[in-house]
């Protein structure tokens, strides 16, 4: 069963199907956006080999031709490298305004193939097919795109919404269980920030999900799915609600930056462990009860996820040294820093009024739990 989630953007609206088996049938899904039939699809080495041959099949059974650029896999391909070379391929292969560009892959893909169709031509329509349980529940969905600088993530970037997402539950039986997991801390980010009954519900199925069950993993996509839209119609260009989906991302993002964006932290593991933090620190601010930040972690450690620095392996800086990579998020505004803050779970807000003396001796326990 196949489910779809509207995203109603004036003049850009655009459906998320969610279920399993779609890649299969990707050149049905696919073939009524195109003007010719020609698509051109960019991946990674890692997807390629498990989901590429697959896709290129769906969309000759429609009668559609394709063409595709195969990227290195990882974090670093976020960057003016790769995302140049992307760029020059799909002029190679005349890729028009009215054609479509499919981004086959995780996060990275996805952020950087969506930026080069922003960029080309001015415009042009792309495809997410997300294959991380990360990119599924969040970064396909909601048009922001972009690339990574040396001085921080997600600096260089465009708004530019896809044309259909397709959320395959199938291919997250491809993830390692690591990957797996930390896609899971953006679906715990969703409960914690604006639906109390969706973290109660992840309370009581953490086996089912643990276990990769469809039903289970099907409706914990769709409702993280939801959630977003209702957000990104709301704030598209993150001017004011939409800031709250940064749950976890400022303390994430700086211990992103001290990892050197390496295998050592994942995108996902650094999200569970900054939503953590968000609770602590709001539960220090007097804002939420002192019981939610144990609820907090206790699913995160029920799910065999990272909780807290202690996770993290290797080296990392001083307090004040993660404090100031904080300052480098996008997140601030006339040198203030934004949390996202709750007042219980399922009530996160956005605030920059938050001492620093009380992050930094946040930070400094934290540390001195390694």
């Amino acid at each position: 069963m196949t489910e779809t989630v509207h995203v109603p953007l004036d003049g850009r609206a655009y459906d998320v199907r969610i279920g399993s088996d779609l890649l299969a049938r990707a050149g049905a899904e696919i073939a009524p956006l195109l003007r010719r039939p020609r698509v051109a699809i960019v991946t990674d080495a890692h997807v390629a080999g498990l989901h590429l041959a697959a896709l290129e099949a769906a969309l000759a059974a429609e009668g559609v031709a394709s063409v595709s650029l195969t990227l290195p896999a990882g974090e670093a391909t976020k960057g003016w490298p790769q995302f140049e070379r992307t760029v020059e391929w799909l002029l190679e292969q005349k890729i028009e305004r009215r054609d479509v560009v499919i981004a086959l892959g995780g996060g990275v893909i996805g952020d950087l193939v969506g930026f080069a169709a922003a960029v080309l031509r001015r415009g042009v329509r792309f495809v997410q097919i997300p294959t991380s349980l990360l990119a599924q529940v969040d970064s396909s969905v909601g048009g922001k795109t972009g690339i990574n600088a040396p001085q921080g993530k997600n600096l260089i970037g465009a708004f530019h919404q896809p044309s259909l997402v397709l959320a395959d539950i199938s291919v997250l039986n491809s993830l390692p269980d690591r990957d797996f997991l930390a896609g899971y801390g953006e679906v715990v980010k969703y409960g914690l920030l604006g639906d109390a009954a969706f973290f109660d519900w992840q309370e009581q199925n953490a086996a089912q999900i643990r276990a990769r069950d469809p039903e289970a993993l099907a409706y914990a996509v769709k409702r993280s799915v939801e959630m977003k839209a209702e957000i990104v119609v709301r704030d598209e260009t993150e001017q004011g609600d939409r800031a709250l989906l940064n749950l976890g991302h400022t303390f994430c993002h700086a211990f992103e930056a001290a990892t050197g964006y390496s295998d050592r932290l994942l995108h996902g593991e650094g999200v569970a462990i900054g939503c953590a933090l968000a609770f602590e620190l709001s539960a220090r601010l007097g804002l939420c009860a002192q019981e939610e930040p144990s609820r907090v972690r206790q699913v995160l450690s029920e799910m065999g996820m990272k909780v807290t620095l202690a996770d993290i392996d290797g080296d990392l800086p001083d307090a004040q040294a993660l404090l100031d990579l904080m300052g480098q998020d996008k997140k601030v505004i006339d040198g203030q820093l934004r949390f996202i803050l709750a007042r219980a779970i399922g009530q996160a807000f956005v605030t920059s009024d938050v001492p620093s003396a009380t992050v930094l001796e946040l930070l400094q326990d934290a540390l001195s739990e390694r």
